[in-house]
């Protein structure tokens, strides 16, 4: 019997939910819905179909160290980290998934970013669109509408198949509210929930029809991949010549055998700070509050406070966001414009668009608590067993303080330790590296002085996480 492998799209950017989400921590990777993360909800959504393979995930380079730290928080493993040097949409993404599994397996394709209530439904539809997909059908799940929304495609079902498929009519693009109101009264149209099952030789020979260039290329790129840590690299000369297209628009609305299957599992994609407030518990006001929130003669309103107090006295249907480095006020009604301000902020090369105060590394983490001119404030924590890279700077020295836990300091040809309460300074351009060797996390504090501060001095000797001089994976 073939393998079944789940294949987890983990390459968004979530652009709608920033501040929180960003491009170096985006919103798959937050926990938005529950206390675990929205990838490892969708790792954990087919727990207990027993038939399956270990997942296969896709994602962006930037992401590689959090995807992997949060797939072993939750207990299991990846079958392949798959990583794209840029993004190319999902139809390269899944045709390179397909190329690296036997040609009769199925792929079972989803989204990191959605939410789905109920599990044990979408299991069995799960299973239903498994067999069908054994027997060369290209399904799709469509989200059977509870309203005439203008946010999503929608798919027309044609042909009764079986009790719960039907032959896919066609795919239409999102519609304005008067056809969306028709379409729910028809009954026949569902949302287009962007999951699929098929097996690798079904969709790779649609695919060789209809973007015979876009295959060859994947094909290639795969070819030329290389294996670093626990983590495939494409070649990126030839991926990045992959045409950036959907797999709707690449096979999907072009293919005879494409099949869909009605579901209404709780599903949603979470597009915006507005359906967090339609999907979460809310108070007799109807206000859904996460953090230290007070609030006064206030109805109808979604806040999230990171680390202070936010009151709200007298107002309705807000978003606030509120993080250690940015605030968003916005009315509920035009929550889906907050791209509107990430565009803004990325003309300004503001960034805030990318990161946030607190930057998660392989090792740990920093947080960025005070700067000036001459000077920065950071303050680190090292894992237990973690090392950094040795590594210099050519136009910053470093102070450490320890405030918990105990370092062991490369200086030069020097090795020392560094205890609680204790400090030691790394002149302008010497050799250094910083190791947790203790059971307990490392904290201590960074004071940086010099005529330029920026993350990109550096220049990086030895690395156990293999990474190289880029700014995406400094410190």
């Amino acid at each position: 019997m073939s393998k079944i492998y789940p294949l987890i799209l983990s390459g968004g950017s979530g652009s709608r939910l920033w501040p929180l989400s960003r491009e170096e921590y985006p919103k798959q990777l937050l926990p938005l819905i529950h206390e675990t993360s929205m990838l490892q909800d969708t790792i954990a959504r087919l727990d207990g179909y027993d038939e399956l393979e270990d997942p296969i995930i896709i994602c962006n380079e930037v992401h590689r160290f959090l995807v992997a730290e949060q797939v072993r928080e939750t207990g299991r493993l990846a079958g392949k980290i798959i990583l794209e040097p840029v993004g190319r949409n999902t139809a390269p993404a899944i045709a390179i998934a397909a190329l690296s599994i036997e040609p009769d397996d199925v792929l079972i394709v989803l989204p990191a970013d959605h939410v789905i209530s109920d599990r044990l439904t979408f299991q069995r539809h799960v299973k239903s669109a498994v067999e069908l997909a054994r027997s060369g059908k290209l399904v799709t799940f469509g989200i059977v509408p509870t309203s005439p929304e203008t946010g999503y495609g929608y798919i027309r079902a044609g042909d009764e198949l079986t009790r719960s498929a039907y032959k896919v009519d066609r795919f239409v693009e999102k519609p304005d509210i008067a056809t969306a109101i028709t379409y729910l009264s028809e009954g026949c149209y569902s949302w287009n929930s962007g999951m699929f099952v098929f097996t690798p030789t079904t969709y790779l020979s649609e695919l060789e029809a209809q973007q015979p260039n876009l295959l060859v290329n994947c094909e290639i790129a795969y070819k030329g991949m290389i294996r670093d840590l626990d983590f495939i690299r494409l070649e990126e000369a030839q991926f990045s010549q992959c045409e950036n297209i959907s797999i709707d628009y690449a096979v999907m609305e072009q293919t005879s055998g494409a099949v869909v299957i009605p579901i209404d599992v709780g599903w949603n994609d979470v597009g915006s700070w507005s359906s967090l407030w339609e999907i979460g518990d809310r108070d007799q006001n109807d206000n859904r509050f996460l953090g230290d929130v007070l609030s006064h003669s206030s109805s109808r309103n979604y806040v999230n406070s990171q680390n202070r107090l936010v009151s709200l006295v007298g107002v309705d249907d807000l978003i606030v966001i509120d993080t250690d480095d940015a605030l968003l006020v916005a009315s509920r009604a035009h929550s889906q414009d907050v791209k509107e301000i990430v565009f803004k902020l990325k003309e300004s090369s503001r960034k805030e668009t990318s990161t946030h105060r607190k930057v998660y590394r392989p090792w740990g983490s920093y947080d960025s608590v005070d700067e000036d001119d001459g000077f920065q404030v950071k303050r680190l924590t090292v894992n237990p067993g973690a090392t950094l890279s040795l590594q210099k700077h050519y136009h910053r020295a470093e102070h450490w303080v320890v405030v918990s836990g105990t370092a062991e300091v490369t200086r030069g040809d020097t090795v020392y330790m560094v205890n609680k309460n204790e400090s030691t300074y790394i002149p302008m351009g010497e050799k250094h590296r910083l190791r947790n060797p203790g059971k307990i996390p490392l904290k201590l504090i960074e004071v940086q002085s010099g005529d330029y501060l920026g993350e990109d001095d550096i220049e990086r000797f030895d690395d156990v996480y293999g990474r190289v001089n880029s700014p995406s994976d400094q410190e």
